[in-house]
């Protein structure tokens, strides 16, 4: 791809050769050359890194690979102004622009932004839609959008570059701080509080640390938390932290940063990974309750299920239907010394034990047959192994096994069961209602690592790391509002269509496209689809705000005319050698 801006041709002498084909003038730069023992001389290695101008012939436009072989060759940071498709996607911008407006937040990145708010809003936009963090695609997003930016101009993945790298820690705080000043302080909140890991490539950041990553423990990695108004059903704010710190240690810093922003009536629903005896005492003390997922390996969780095993299993009066599960409700002391009764409510999943248990039996087949292939060797094997299986070996050669049958008897029996702990009482019913709303912070963690492509940070300072998190946070503000909205849509109707979901709304939306006549104004290209039209209603959008909106977006564009760009004459893309030419 050639990009739309010029730059000088380098100054590198006989390495610089000019080739024309037709009536374009191709630059190849020389990299290197290799020989070639047949010929018995030397071939040189040359790429295309532009196209010549042809008024100037002191200037080319540039493709990728000209960013490869110079990369400290400056770019200019503006676009020209409506070099764009004829072609604009509105659709997803629609709702974008709308979620944005409810909760004010131009007003708010305007404020700690400074005056390229608003092509942070496009880089919002950018990341939902895409699905992807990597700032240097974010031109060819803007080329078939429309922008938010002043005239709709579009700005280099240079100037995204620039941008990110200013924005200061004291931005990042004060966005936080006017986003919770907004939130109903005086009514009592739940906060459904995670974590999750993110490799990033190294460099100057002093958080990146070797710890528990989930893919790859030889990665450095750093922590990033959430905390989710789950009544509200928003994101209120993060915290980013080194690698090697767990999540069982940061949550009580987690606590007092919430606290700091005036929140007091609350209630934390937290995930497994969470129970651990300081952190429930530090909650008693500070008069917090908590809906927290206990393990059922734990002895006191295991004893009481095998307790209530076969108790109320079938029991209607124990049915939660709306989740098709059973659940009954115990009080017991949650540790040794623990001053206080905690409510335990057990669950049994027929649907779960059923998946369970074939998974176990799918994996100790597995394992079974890796141990086959091993014997006769010195082979060794990991504590999964040693779990399950009594492992015989003679004079360290592998000869052998024998099933642990109580461990897999155990497992067999325990499959479909769970159990959730909470420190004020409730039903089983009210408990598991309260912690599947953490579903949807699950969701905020899936949106964040697979949706807008983050699970790993293309930068290399902390200053561009924390900026990149902050926008991610930003962005997952608007894509949550998006999907409750959608959601409300799904639930209102009789079928379960599968162009609800986030993802597949917005790929519907691209769909919904304005193209540009001969006289230089955009027009919607056709009627708005039945499932179009079903998706905007979730945002409150009928056919006449849509035309309302294409309407605006044209009168923006009809005084910018496109520059005089040179035409691409070849479908080259600039990867081929010299050859391309012979």
């Amino acid at each position: 791809m050639y990009f739309d801006f010029l730059v000088d041709v380098p100054d590198r002498g006989s390495k610089i050769i000019l080739k024309k084909k037709g009536s374009t003038t191709y630059v190849l730069y020389q990299y290197g050359q290799r020989y070639e023992r047949e010929k018995g001389y030397e071939i040189p290695k040359r790429s295309i890194i532009g196209k010549l101008d042809s008024k100037n012939g002191k200037q080319m436009y540039p493709n990728e690979n000209f960013q490869a072989y110079f990369p400290n060759t400056s770019m200019p940071e503006e676009r020209p102004a409506a070099y764009r498709s004829c072609s604009l996607r509105i659709g997803s911008y629609i709702i974008i622009k709308k979620a944005l407006e409810e909760y004010k937040l131009p007003q708010l990145l305007k404020k700690h932004v400074g005056d390229d708010y608003q092509l942070f809003m496009d880089l919002i936009a950018y990341l939902i839609v895409n699905e992807d963090n990597a700032g240097q695609y974010y031109p060819d997003y803007a080329y078939c959008h429309p922008l938010f930016t002043p005239d709709m101009k579009i700005y280099s993945d240079s100037k995204v570059s620039r941008l990110l790298s200013s924005i200061t820690s004291d931005q990042i705080i004060g966005f936080q701080n006017d986003w919770n000043k907004g939130r109903d302080h005086k009514q009592r909140i739940y906060i459904s509080y995670d974590s999750t890991n993110k490799n990033c490539q190294a460099g100057d950041i002093d958080i990146l640390e070797h710890g528990a990553a989930k893919d790859d423990r030889k990665k450095t990695i750093f922590n990033l938390s959430i905390a989710f108004d789950k009544n509200g059903k928003v994101p209120l704010l993060y915290e980013e932290y080194p690698g090697s710190i767990n999540d069982i240690s940061q949550f009580r810093y987690m606590v007092d940063k919430v606290m700091s922003y005036g929140y007091k009536n609350i209630g934390f629903i937290l995930d497994r990974g969470y129970f651990d005896q300081d952190n429930i005492e530090y909650m008693d003390k500070m008069g917090f309750s908590f809906i927290m997922m206990v393990k059922g390996c734990r002895k006191l969780v295991s004893s009481l299920i095998q307790e209530k095993r076969n108790t109320f299993e079938t029991k209607r009066s124990c049915c939660i239907r709306a989740y098709k599960v059973y659940g009954t409700t115990e009080t017991a002391k949650l540790y040794a010394g623990d001053e206080k009764e905690r409510y335990f409510h057990i669950y049994y999943n027929p649907y779960r034990q059923a998946y369970e248990r074939e998974k176990l039996e799918a994996d100790l087949d597995r394992y079974k047959k890796d141990m086959e292939k091993a014997k006769e060797t010195e082979m060794t094997f990991g504590d999964t192994y040693k779990k399950y299986f009594n492992l015989i070996y003679n004079n360290k050669k592998f000869v052998g096994y024998t099933e642990k049958e109580d461990v897999i008897e155990y497992e067999l029996e325990t499959a479909g069961y769970f159990c959730i702990v909470t420190s004020e009482s409730m039903t089983a019913e009210q408990a598991l209602i309260q912690y599947k709303g953490r579903d949807i912070s699950e969701k905020l963690f899936q949106a964040d690592k697979s949706f807008i492509g983050s699970k790993s940070m293309r930068v290399h300072s902390k200053e561009a790391l924390s900026a990149k998190i902050f926008l991610e946070f930003t962005a997952l503000i608007v894509r949550n509002r998006i999907y409750n909205l959608l959601k409300e849509t799904m639930l209102k109707l009789d079928s379960n269509p599968n162009y609800l979901t986030v993802p597949a709304a917005i790929r519907e939306l691209e769909k919904l496209e304005m193209v540009r006549l001969n006289n230089g104004r955009y027009q919607l290209d056709h009627a708005i689809s039945k499932r179009q039209r079903i998706i905007l209603s979730s945002f409150g959008i009928d056919d006449d705000k849509v035309k309302d909106a294409a309407g605006e977006i044209s009168n923006i564009l009809k005084n910018v005319k496109d520059p005089d760009i040179q035409p691409d004459e070849e479908a080259e893309n600039g990867e081929n050698e010299v050859d391309y030419f012979d």
